[in-house]
């Protein structure tokens, strides 16, 4: 499995809910859902949005959005969207967050009644915040894919779109996981759309997925994390030699291969804590350890304390979903 893959694999994203939003005139909805991706789908329209200054110290400057784009905010930080009205930005906007309820087939009507002069759909979806933070600290605010659904668009983009919407009408069984699969195939699609305008040298690790000698080392730290790995298995992975392997995975990555190495170990350990109490299937902390790569359950406490403040019993305690 390919780097990117294997990473997305490791958010577990899940829990995908959407519904539509029919605007007209003076229209204007406000989200917040910190933690989690959303997605707005803009079947047709126009419309703005923002992203609230005080929740990104990076927030940028209001954009236009029209039908075709796709608009995904990574870690669900409050934003407005409203339509392209003089008076829309101004009037006191709609809190989109409770319209979430599962599947919501009827629109949330907003501005004046009528048929709506646009249509969006927007989806949320959960993650793994701890073992998404890598990734969600080297995406932007916002990323959007403009005119997904035209003909420039990939053919399968298109068809999952499309797929997207007529599934999103109708109630069949196993449409919670099609949904979930979909909404996952248009987060790759963002990330590599982002991945490929990296300019060549930038500081941010995704640039390592691009890489031909660093993505394998990525690909084999996500796919087994348990192995001893060193820093000359990994160089041999990316057929340098051990000191020009350090070095550009440091640069890279802004971490050395073994620190990298450890805190995915660290934050892995801390979704297995989560995971197996979530379905009553609770590991002891001597499995995990060893489903993580330490030699010791010993060795693994101390550490697990150092990178997440409490030892792997107290994280169970302190965290509702490991309880």
């Amino acid at each position: 499995m390919d780097a990117l893959s294997k990473i997305l694999d490791d958010i577990h994203m899940r829990g995908a809910e959407y519904l539509y939003i029919s605007g007209r005139n003076d229209w204007h909805f406000c989200l917040d859902t910190q933690g989690e991706f959303v997605f707005h789908i803009m079947l047709f329209g126009h419309a703005m949005l923002h992203i609230d200054p005080q929740t990104s110290s990076t927030a940028p400057a209001a954009q236009a959005i029209q039908g075709g784009d796709i608009v995904i905010i990574p870690t669900g930080k409050k934003h407005h969207v409203y339509g392209c009205s003089v008076n829309a930005a101004h009037i006191k906007p709609h809190d989109l967050y409770p319209e979430f309820n599962g599947h919501r087939n009827d629109p949330v009507h907003l501005g004046d009644s009528g048929r709506g002069q646009t249509l969006m759909l927007s989806i949320r979806c959960l993650l793994d915040v701890e073992m998404a933070r890598p990734l969600l600290s080297s995406l932007p605010v916002v990323m959007t894919i403009t005119n997904a659904m035209g003909t420039g668009a990939p053919p399968w983009l298109q068809i999952g779109l499309q797929f997207l919407a007529l599934e999103a009408e109708r109630s069949r069984p196993g449409r919670d996981t099609l949904l979930n699969r979909l909404v996952g195939m248009l987060l790759i699609e963002c990330v590599r759309d982002h991945i490929e305008q990296l300019p060549e040298g930038s500081e941010n690790w995704l640039t390592a997925l691009r890489d031909p000698q660093l993505a394998p080392v990525l690909s084999a730290i996500h796919a087994e994390p348990e192995k001893p790995w060193t820093v000359a298995d990994l160089a041999s992975l990316a057929c340098m030699s051990r000191s020009a392997f350090a070095e550009r995975f440091s640069s890279t990555m802004g971490d050395t291969p073994l620190a990298y190495l450890a805190a995915h170990r660290l934050r892995l350990a801390a979704w297995h804590l989560r995971e197996s109490q979530i379905y009553n299937n609770q590991q002891s902390i001597a499995r995990i350890a060893e489903k993580v790569g330490y030699a010791s359950e010993t060795s693994f406490s101390q550490a697990f304390k150092r990178f997440h403040g409490y030892s792997p019993s107290q994280y169970r305690k302190q965290n509702p979903e490991a309880q």
